[in-house]
């Protein structure tokens, strides 16, 4: 598939019977999983407050399905109260395209530098993703999905041009097509054609795949942030 042009009628119609299944997967699969969840969040909770003091959670206004904004809840990793207004330029100027690779290190990593902001306990959180685990509220109240393009908040958006916008066609996910191809690494305009691939080849088949490949990436350190 080309970078750099993009197919409309290549994307499937909206199918309800996929979408059907798909949310009585994920509702139940969640479900299923809270008895294991729901005490592995109150031990992090407990370790985030006493690694530094703040809120446990993290909650902020994120743009979903045909821009319809939620509150997205992620378990803190950074200090509480800090200027974000560094990582806000540095997210425009990604989402633009105008941040440029710096690989003299021999990693190429599209995030803002900001350890020093870090916790201990978000240190590890980030590393094995736990930091996403109240995102599973999200999904139960029909929010977000498991599996699709990873929301971003409505300034991100507001930079958008014009065929990033089919992202937004579908609920967005825990974990993506992008995620699992290494989401630090590369390009936002390859962020979205892995995010209109996924479109494009969407089923439960295809779900099910990413979020193995979800669980592989984590446990090997691969395509994780």
């Amino acid at each position: 598939m080309s970078w750099l042009v993009i197919e409309r009628v290549g994307i499937k119609p909206y199918r309800p019977r996929y979408q059907a299944i798909k949310r009585a997967f994920e509702l139940t699969l969640c479900i299923l999983l809270l008895p294991i969840l729901v005490p592995l969040a109150l031990i992090i909770v407990v370790l985030i407050r006493l690694d530094s003091p703040g809120p446990a959670l993290f909650v902020q206004l994120r743009a979903g399905k045909d821009r319809q904004t939620f509150r997205m809840y992620k378990f803190r990793t950074m200090h509480h109260n800090i200027d974000r207004e560094s990582h806000r330029s540095f997210m425009k100027a990604y989402v633009n395209g105008k941040i440029k690779a710096d690989d003299a290190s021999g990693e190429v990593v599209f995030k803002p530098s900001h350890d020093s902001q870090v916790t201990r306990v978000g240190r590890f959180l980030r590393k094995t993703s736990l930091d996403e685990l109240p995102q599973i509220w999200n999904v139960i109240i029909g929010e977000m999905s498991l599996v699709g393009p990873r929301p971003n908040v409505p300034w991100e958006v507001e930079e958008y041009q014009g065929w990033h916008n089919e992202r937004l066609e579908v609920f967005p996910g825990i974990t993506g097509l992008a995620q699992v191809r290494g989401r630090s690494g590369i390009l936002f305009d390859e962020i979205v054609q892995y995010d209109i691939e996924y479109l494009e080849r969407r089923s439960l088949k295809f779900d099910l795949q990413i979020l193995w490949w979800t669980v592989a990436s984590v446990i090997f350190g691969k395509g994780v942030r």
